[in-house]
């Protein structure tokens, strides 16, 4: 049986799995740096064990450095195809089937944003029963995928539809804004509610190192400003989203701002995973988890008072793999697919 390594293109990380245990993820940011992504996922490769098959999905067609999705897809695709020299490539359509590059492009409303499709294919297997869930939460957004009997049943496919049925919704542990989350921050010293500054001053990383729910990454600068992912510059960055600073917000008054922000950001899940229950109409026999926003899920699932089990990826996979998830879910369908379902 041939080698396969999945590859999931995302605006912000890149992301190989291999389906055996390897997984890799990289911050790269599409929107500013698209003409390098060639480069970049040949390095990706490099890292990677040998591999004479590629599966492919993304999610990076939507950056705003693309027109249209159409062109963004075939871009990408352009750029696995010059860094993968000889090897095959399959790129996983939204509907469940494989396409070639050339096919994928020629339907690119099929090939954009499919990473979610393979990743509740793959987590379908965990709930042969019964109606089920999937709760997908990463860097940057939030999947919520309802499954029965083992497959996957969601309203929508493409990114406006899934937004529309709460199965997507753009918001997550590292990347979202601040102002994105709250419009209002308590500053309990000044006994006042300050409105939030407009601004890329902070995210919900910032909020999450202060809570201690995601590690310090001191050599990490894909923070706002720049500077290292650690609680001491959480805590100017957060002082920022009232235009103030940290002489002004001391570190107990950033962590209630935390506190506020991780409570808003989980009423944003919960009512995505209400609409989502809704249409389910029973409650699901078992609930998969995953990506680096776990702790985020578990508490949506509390505040929705959905008690039923709960299957981690993270501890099935470890960490790192369950960060690439969506690869790793590729990876294994890539295997598990007859070449007469290839493209």
């Amino acid at each position: 049986m041939s080698s396969w390594l999945a590859l999931d293109i995302g605006g912000a990380n890149l992301k190989a799995a291999d389906g055996m245990g390897f997984a890799l993820s990289r911050p790269f940011a599409l929107w500013r740096r698209n003409r390098e992504l060639p480069g970049a996922i040949a390095k990706l490769l490099a890292e990677s064990p040998p591999a004479e098959r590629l599966a492919v999905t993304m999610t990076g067609e939507l950056a705003d450095c693309f027109t249209t999705k159409a062109e963004g897809v075939a871009a990408i695709l352009d750029a696995v195809q010059a860094a993968a020299a000889s090897r095959r490539i399959d790129v996983y359509l939204t509907d469940g089937s494989w396409a070639s590059p050339a096919n994928a492009i020629a339907n690119p409303l099929l090939a954009a944003a499919s990473n979610w499709h393979a990743l509740a294919r793959f987590s379908a297997r965990f709930l042969p029963e019964g109606p089920g869930l999937l709760i997908d939460i990463g860097s940057t957004t939030c999947d919520v995928v309802p499954l029965r009997d083992g497959r996957v049943v969601a309203r929508g496919r493409t990114d406006p539809e899934r937004l529309a049925q709460g199965e997507l919704v753009y918001t997550g542990v590292q990347r979202s804004p601040i102002c994105g989350v709250v419009n209002r921050l308590d500053w309990p010293s000044r006994q006042m509610t300050c409105a939030v500054a407009q601004e890329l001053f902070a995210t919900t990383w910032d909020a999450y190192l202060l809570l201690g729910d995601l590690p310090e990454e001191p050599d990490s600068t894909h923070t706002a400003d720049g500077r290292p992912a650690t609680k001491d510059h959480a805590h100017d960055r957060l002082a920022r989203m009232i235009c103030a600073d940290r002489t002004m917000v001391d570190r107990a008054e950033a962590l209630e701002m935390a506190r506020q922000v991780a409570e808003a950001q989980c009423q944003q899940v919960a009512a995505a995973l209400q609409m989502v229950l809704a249409s389910l109409a029973a409650r699901p026999s078992g609930v998969v988890i995953s990506g680096i926003g776990e702790f985020l899920a578990r508490r949506a699932l509390e505040r929705t008072r959905v008690d039923s089990p709960v299957i981690s990826l993270s501890q099935i996979l470890g960490s790192q793999v369950s960060r690439a998830a969506t690869a790793h879910a590729l990876a294994v369908l890539a295997r598990e697919s007859d070449d007469g379902k290839m493209a």
